[in-house]
């Protein structure tokens, strides 16, 4: 499981240390691609195996799914953490993220997100001045 928030730098070179508690899981490689709201995903290689076989299977007629595809799976990068825990983030990513140097890395459970942290402040005010609202649409999916 990839709990929790942290706050990290990026080097000169375009890494970033992942947070020790998630290193565990990317020890056999892992994916970064873009991700929503201008942010990256970085997959475990099981979990990406098992998205990438639900994105392929989208129905290529429909243009939201083409389009979804492509964002996900065009953008996506090999990493290896190096023996300090970093990952290379490729400049594209960096570029399409936002980053700069504080970032904000991010468990959700099955990924880590990687944010721009001043994206990160702005992108989380917003969603908790709305909690009440989105906790209410939520609750019609049974959540």
């Amino acid at each position: 499981m990839l709990l929790g928030e942290f706050q990290h730098n990026l080097d000169i070179k375009g890494r970033v240390a992942i947070p020790a508690k998630f290193r565990e899981k990317l020890n056999a490689g892992a994916i970064i691609t873009r991700g929503i709201d201008s942010c990256l995903f970085v997959f475990a290689n099981a979990e990406w195996d098992a998205l990438a076989k639900k994105l392929i299977a989208l129905p290529l007629a429909q243009a939201n799914s083409r389009a979804f595809v492509r964002l996900m799976l065009a953008g996506a990068s090999d990493v290896e953490p190096d023996s300090q825990g970093r990952i290379l983030i490729p400049d594209y990513l960096r570029k399409y993220a936002g980053l700069k140097k504080e970032a904000v890395v991010a468990g959700l459970y099955n990924r880590i997100e990687i944010w721009d942290e001043a994206a990160w402040k702005s992108y989380k005010a917003k969603t908790e001045s709305a909690s009440e609202e989105i906790a209410e649409k939520l609750g019609e999916l049974g959540i």
